[in-house]
């Protein structure tokens, strides 16, 4: 059985602190069995630094279900790191996303089943070169190269009781109005639609789409967005045979009742879509990339700089990320 490929994101963030510890509970929370791509160093020191009673060891991939119970396993990095608590470095840069780049090969060649990635700070990627937005363009690129066609990559962050998507993601709010086109958000509601159903196993999935505007526009007293682009959409949508309600108003689509009308939520905007979701579940809220061609998720957090080095980073929603990621590529191996 193919296990997590986990990639070790900054070694100066919270990263390796909430694997290991994910590792520590592996027989108390039912851990799937995975590997850490990182810097054997950075581990030893981590592990060092926090007092942490771990043995890892650097392993085969075809070992790690045979070694998972009994040491922390690890495939190591070409490139060496330095472990700075909180001081991060373009030097790690080559690292970062050697592990990123591995993880994917991993995956696509079946040697694992799913990519789990620890968080990254993109400003140390940019000052080293890196001229992708974010972790989601940059796989979507990597599965470009192997597969020899395109993806579109779909965020999603779901959660027990809700899942929401952006549909136009880091980007200002004086921009979203310009960038919220028809064809985007019939593109990411296709998108979100039939992974749900392959990936989620929902058979007949149903869509909640936002307004943009607040009151989802009132009928065209407070925007026009909801009448000229969000409606024509959903109209498409429809046809194709996609459950659909909508737009609703942002500020009544989230509550209790209103979540069960619906098995995930396009929104127009970031801040709209991931307010509500980490609000509800912050601590086992997942981030997800929908639209690739294997399963990959990600905790909802960053690197938390801040907090690194201190012992005191949570690790549940990495391990909400575990769990989700074995739970998806058992879905998809079965559809």
């Amino acid at each position: 059985m193919p296990v997590l490929a986990v990639s070790s994101g900054d070694p100066a963030g919270i990263g390796l602190e909430i694997a290991l510890k994910a590792w520590q509970l592996r027989h108390f929370r039912q851990i799937p069995a995975f590997f850490v791509l990182a810097d054997p160093d950075v581990v030893a020191k981590t592990i060092s630094l926090l007092k942490m009673d771990v043995r890892f060891a650097v392993v085969d991939i075809d070992a790690v279900e045979k070694k998972f119970d009994e040491t922390f396993p690890i495939v190591a990095l070409n490139n060496r790191q330095s472990a700075e608590p909180g001081q991060p470095s373009s030097k790690n840069a080559a690292g970062i996303v050697e592990a990123i780049e591995r993880g994917v090969r991993f995956v696509h060649s079946k040697k694992a089943c799913a990519l789990v990635t620890c968080p990254i700070a993109k400003k140390i990627l940019y000052d080293a070169g890196f001229h992708f937005p974010g972790h989601t363009e940059f796989l979507a690129d990597l599965a470009a190269k192997l597969d020899g066609r395109p993806y579109k990559p779909v965020m999603m962050l779901a959660g027990p009781e809700l899942k929401t998507v952006p549909v136009t993601v880091h980007i200002a709010i004086k921009e979203v109005p310009h960038s919220l086109i028809k064809e985007l958000l019939v593109e990411t509601g296709r998108i979100v639609a039939r992974d749900l159903s392959e990936k989620f196993a929902i058979k007949t999935p149903r869509l909640a789409i936002a307004g943009l505007n607040p009151h989802a526009g009132e009928g065209g007293a407070m925007g026009h967005e909801e009448e000229t682009v969000i409606k024509p959409a959903m109209d498409i949508l429809r046809s194709e045979g996609i459950e659909l309600i909508g737009p609703l108003p942002s500020d009544t689509m989230f509550n209790a009742r209103a979540r069960e009308n619906y098995d995930a939520a396009l929104c127009m905007y970031h801040d709209q879509a991931l307010i509500p979701v980490k609000t509800i579940g912050f601590d086992d809220t997942v981030n997800v990339t929908l639209g690739l061609p294997f399963v990959r998720t990600s905790p909802d957090h960053g690197t938390a700089f801040d907090i690194a080095g201190k012992g005191i980073a949570s690790p549940e929603s990495f391990i909400a990320a575990l769990k989700l990621a074995d739970k998806l590529a058992k879905n998809t191996h079965q559809s």
